[in-house]
């Protein structure tokens, strides 16, 4: 809660400068936030504590860029397949996402099939079948090492002459300073494009809400890579607050799709901004 000694002063605004600091929000942002909060309170009387915090919240959610809106049991209706393709650094929680997402799909009765596209980590597509089996979805992998565009060729082919529903692409956690991998990125764009030429659908970026500031670069490379639809937020079940987000939002105008609030399966959530805003606040 926002400290108020009956009038705006410095240790008001040091306040709020702790709270948007302490999200995680990164200088820049809440330094923009602040002089649109200084500039309301110039225009109208404060009240009280939570008339402040009100003022705060009004302010942080005016940056946040709408989620889409349809969720995406119905979003996903009006392409067959709808493809996904999910990219991400490397321990985002990516693969354990997309398994998440496949049941909420299949839970709501589309019938899915997961690309096993990360080929170099030798778990990957034994951890994607696992979650296959979970949600209840079909699977295309192959050996460890083998061409992730040709898993990726293969599952689009399967995927059109089968009927399924939903194709969610798994690729490889990549480092976004590794040029030849970016690269690799965008071949595997191009394969699905092959297939299904509006396709990807949604190209969804999965970040850590605990990165902090570095989730921004990591953002911008992959936007220069393949063109990003949307956010998904992972591990907001811990002390993490997600602040980084806004930012993000307002250097490439993302919106934020799904949150992952734990680790159950049925713990990906749509994104909520009102309740995003007010766990900054509070």
């Amino acid at each position: 809660m926002l400290r108020l000694s009956g009038r705006i002063d410095d240790a008001t605004l040091d306040s709020i400068e702790e709270i948007l600091i302490g999200a995680d929000i990164g200088v820049k942002t809440s330094n923009k936030i602040l002089q649109s909060v200084k500039l309301r309170l110039k225009k109208e009387p404060l009240l009280s504590p939570d008339h402040l915090n009100q003022i705060l919240r009004e302010e942080l959610e005016q940056l946040v860029t709408a989620p889409p809106a349809e969720p995406i049991e119905k979003r996903t209706a009006g392409h067959k397949p709808y493809v996904i393709l999910m990219v991400g650094v490397n321990g985002t929680g990516k693969t354990t996402t997309i398994g998440k997402l496949a049941y909420r799909l299949a839970r709501n009765h589309k019938k899915v099939l997961m690309a096993a596209g990360d080929t170099f980590r030798a778990a990957a597509s034994g951890q994607l079948e696992i979650w296959a089996k979970r949600a209840q979805a079909d699977i295309v992998r192959q050996t460890e090492g083998a061409d992730p565009s040709a898993v990726i060729y293969d599952a689009m082919s399967s995927a059109r002459a089968k009927g399924y529903d939903v194709v969610l692409v798994d690729t490889a956690g990549r480092l976004h300073t590794k040029t030849n991998l970016m690269e690799e990125l965008k071949k595997i764009d191009r394969v699905i494009k092959k297939q299904i030429a509006d396709a990807p659908h949604d190209t969804w970026l999965v970040l850590d809400a605990t990165t902090g500031q570095n989730a921004i670069q990591q953002a911008r490379q992959f936007a220069q890579s393949v063109r990003l639809t949307g956010l998904i937020l992972t591990k907001l079940d811990g002390t993490a607050k997600g602040g980084v987000v806004l930012a993000i939002q307002q250097a490439l105008n993302l919106p934020v799709v799904l949150i992952g609030i734990g680790e159950a399966i049925d713990d990906l959530v749509d994104f909520n901004p009102h309740d995003f805003i007010t766990a900054i606040v509070e």
